[in-house]
């Protein structure tokens, strides 16, 4: 690769440029998919190839190849150099368009970083992949009430090779798995279902045999809830207070604030396609986002995140930063240009680009809700209500464009009547605007409430960039939300 990535720089410098940036990618993933323990789907697919982006007269320029020859690196780097002053001279015509100009960053010569895991998935025989899903399958088809039963397994290995005309030179790779059980119970009426609780992570195979998940416990569990949740009354609409758990809420703070938070929508460069923000920029440092007590980081390293990297797609060491403080939009999600243009002295490193192919795009770091310092279990959280919900696992959800307008439902809800649980309800939903809502928050759980949620399937940009990202939070209690019947929404 340092063979590759010299002849494209050198190509590049030789051409004019004022930044050049060489990255290749191998990405392999890993889906497997059983239908009541028999295997309905197995792919396991590798890309690779590489980038050179530059930056020439103010201009972005861009080229991917696969053809990993020193001939074929040049020509990139010349296709990358093309595509830029193609750029400028649209820029110029137009009379739009800022001249690209880079935040500062230091230079990491031969800096290497891995993610932490134990056991590489794909050092795993598929054989003893399928053999466990099938396992707990067969497990759970035995309990009763239980008609089918859906196993899906997600792993990632990526590994990323980045240098740039500067001399930065980085080495990278990382894994992440997504284990996802369904229990169905089919009746005269239709179908109910509950899925488990562990969300993705940024683990090996480990995380399926004990380490970060209780597996036997939730697994066990899962017949019982789902025969509640079948016999469970249609909820009444009206205000509640909520209880809501990390397993739930990781969701609204994913689209309430991550995305409100990335600086590229506030800007209005997404509008086109993945939406815009009610957080723009002349509010930062004003906004009031939420209740006293929020305080919500950017974060890019912690560990087992999603969207945790030891350095970013543009040689920036990654970081954690606060978004919200005491209520107040107090920052943003940068990458290099972006940083430069509003005056922020440095990126927060969150440039990514799910393959070779594309370009990279400021995506979402691990955005996370932090807890009290004090303890303060979701039991005592619980027994501050009167009458409210506790809303566990994450279902369906809705919002605006500018991330302000939701709704979202979960997996179950439990009535909480005078500080203790009283049974499930179904056919529930929360609607709020994004400020009403966080400002409600009257109380976090402690540490051990913190739970790191995520998802693998964050989608952006144009052409559509995927990115997997985690988001931490503790359980939380909200006063007076509303609560929709979904049945009755729905004219049924």
């Amino acid at each position: 690769m340092r063979l590759l990535a010299d002849a494209a720089l050198g190509r590049a410098r030789e051409l004019g440029v004022s930044h050049a940036d060489f990255r290749f990618e191998r990405v392999r993933d890993s889906f497997l998919r059983l239908r009541d323990g028999r295997t309905e789907a197995s792919i396991d697919r590798t890309d690779v190839g590489f980038a050179v982006r530059v930056v020439h007269d103010g201009a972005w320029g861009f080229a991917a190849g696969v053809d990993l020859t020193v001939d074929a690196a040049v020509r990139v780097a010349e296709e990358a150099v093309a595509v830029a002053r193609v750029s400028r001279s649209i820029a110029e015509a137009s009379g739009v368009g800022d001249r690209v100009e880079m935040a500062p960053e230091p230079v990491y010569p031969d800096a290497a970083w891995v993610s932490a895991y134990d056991v590489n998935p794909f050092d795993v025989p598929e054989a003893d992949r399928v053999g466990l899903l099938a396992q707990w399958s067969r497990d759970l088809l035995a309990a009763d009430g239980v008609d089918h039963v859906d196993a899906m397994l997600l792993a990632v290995q990526e590994n990323k090779f980045y240098t740039d005309t500067a001399g930065t030179t980085t080495t990278q790779q990382r894994v992440r798995v997504n284990p996802d059980i369904t229990v169905i119970a089919v009746g005269e009426g239709g179908y109910e279902s509950m899925r488990t609780l562990a969300p993705p992570a940024g683990r090996g195979w480990e995380y399926l045999t004990g380490t970060g998940w209780d597996w036997e416990s939730e697994l066990a569990e899962l017949p019982s809830l789902l025969a509640e949740r079948v016999a469970a009354p249609s909820v009444e609409a009206g205000s509640y207070d909520l209880v809501v758990d990390p397993s739930n809420l990781w969701l609204t703070i994913h689209e309430s604030i991550g995305h409100a938070t990335e600086l590229d929508r506030a800007l209005g460069y997404e509008a086109a396609y993945a939406g815009t923000s009610f957080a723009t920029f002349d509010k930062l440092g004003t906004l009031q986002y939420g209740s006293p007590i929020m305080h919500v980081t950017g974060d890019r390293t912690a560990e087992h995140g999603l969207a945790t990297i030891g350095y970013d797609d543009e040689g920036v060491a990654t970081q954690s930063w606060d978004l919200v403080k005491d209520g107040v939009l107090a920052g943003y999600q940068l990458d290099r240009n972006m940083a430069r243009m509003q005056g922020f002295g440095r990126s927060n490193g969150c440039a990514f680009a799910d393959s070779s192919a594309h370009v990279p795009v400021q995506r979402m770091a691990n955005v996370s809700l932090q807890p009290a310092a004090e303890e303060r279990s979701t039991a005592e959280l619980i027994g501050g209500v009167e009458r409210g919900l506790y809303v566990v696992g994450d279902k369906s959800w809705s919002i605006d464009m500018q991330r302000y307008n939701f709704q979202f439902t979960g997996q179950r809800a439990y009535r909480i009547e005078n500080g203790r649980l009283a049974g499930q309800v179904k056919d529930f939903a929360y609607q709020a605007t994004t400020t009403d809502f966080w400002g409600s928050m009257e109380a976090v759980g402690g540490p051990s409430t913190y739970v790191l949620g995520g998802a693998f399937n964050c989608g952006k940009a144009q052409p559509g960039q995927v990115a997997a990202v985690s988001h931490g939070c503790p359980s939380a209690l909200f006063r007076g939300v509303r609560i929709l019947n979904t049945v009755q929404e729905a004219g049924r």
